[in-house]
C-alpha cells in the first residue's frame, strides 16, 4: 500500500476535523510576542525547547520539516529565520499559510514525504525543526541522510523522537480501559497488525499509521549521517492521553550539529 498517501489523507482529515492540539494554529497574539522575541515552540507533547538549542534565528534560513499546522512554523518567521515548511499533507500546510496571510509572514511551502528531500540542494539550510513526527515514517534513516546533506556546516538538527517502548502496548485497548499489558513485538507497523478494513476507518478518522523505530536508528541514525549529538532531554505527556504516562517518559529530544568542514 502507499503509505506516504494513506497518511497525506489521514493527516487532512485530522486537520479538517480540528479535534487535535497538533492542528490548532497560534494566536496573533502568539505572533506578536514572537516578532518582540518571546516565543516558545515544542519538540515533543509539553516541554519547550531550550532556546539555547536555537541559537539566533534571524535571517537563518530554517526547514520546518513535517511541522506543518499553523504552529511553529510562524513562530520562527515572526522571529526573523527564512522559513521553508515541508509537509506531507496539504490541509497541514495551509494552516501555515492562514497564519502567514494573517499576520503579514513570509513562508515557503514545500509537500511532500519527509524521507525524500532530494528536491533541496546541498547544504541549504541552518537549522531544521523535526517535532515527533518520524513515527508517521516507514524508514526514517533517509529523513537523517538528507537531513545532513541539506545542512550548512554548522547547522543545527532538532528532532523530536518517541520512546519506541510506547509501542509495546495496544493503545486502542488502553483508551478502553483494558490491562496495561506488553501486547506487541519491536519494531512495531500499524500495516503488521491491523486489517485493511481497519486501515480504511483510521484513514477516515484522521489516524494515520505509525510505525516504531528502535533508538539505534533514531539517534545512531543521526550520528551515522555524520551529525553530531549536542543535546538530549525526555519529555512525558499527560495521563490523559496515555496512562503510560504515570511509568515513563513517552518522547524525548535531540540536538545535533552538522561539523564544520
Amino acid at each position: 500500500m502507499d503509505i506516504v498517501k494513506h497518511n497525506q489523507v489521514a493527516w487532512d482529515n485530522q486537520s479538517n476535523q480540528a479535534a487535535s492540539p497538533w492542528v490548532k494554529p497560534v494566536s496573533s497574539d502568539e505572533i506578536a510576542g514572537a516578532r518582540a522575541g518571546n516565543w516558545q515552540v515544542i519538540l515533543t507533547p509539553t516541554k519547550p525547547v531550550p532556546q539555547e538549542w536555537f541559537g539566533d534565528i534571524r535571517g537563518k534560513d530554517l526547514l520546518g520539516l513535517a511541522s506543518g499546522g499553523g504552529q511553529q512554523v510562524p513562530l520562527f518567521a515572526a522571529a526573523g529565520a527564512q522559513v521553508t515548511s515541508f509537509d506531507n499533507s496539504p490541509a497541514q500546510l495551509a494552516k501555515d499559510e492562514y497564519v502567514a496571510q494573517r499576520d503579514g509572514l513570509a513562508i515557503a511551502y514545500e509537500q511532500g514525504d519527509m524521507a525524500d528531500l532530494s528536491r533541496f540542494d546541498d547544504e541549504s539550510f541552518d537549522l531544521i525543526f523535526h517535532p515527533v513526527s518520524n513515527v508517521f515514517s516507514e524508514h526514517i534513516l533517509p529523513v537523517w541522510q538528507h537531513c545532513a546533506r541539506i545542512l550548512r556546516p554548522g547547522g543545527r538538527l532538532l528532532s523530536g523522537l518517541m520512546n519506541p517502548d510506547f509501542y509495546l502496548f495496544d493503545h486502542d485497548d488502553l483508551d478502553r480501559g483494558g490491562p496495561m499489558q506488553v501486547r506487541f513485538s519491536l519494531p512495531f507497523a500499524d500495516t503488521e497488525q491491523l486489517s485493511d478494513a481497519e486501515i480504511k476507518k483510521r484513514q477516515a478518522e484522521g489516524q494515520a499509521l505509525e510505525f516504531s523505530h528502535s533508538l539505534q536508528t533514531q539517534i545512531a541514525g543521526q550520528l551515522d549521517a555524520g551529525l553530531l549529538l549536542a543535546g538530549f532531554y525526555e519529555d512525558r505527556w499527560d495521563t490523559q492521553a496515555t496512562p503510560l504516562n504515570d511509568y515513563m517518559p513517552t518522547s524525548m529530544a535531540t540536538l545535533a550539529i552538522k561539523p564544520d568542514a
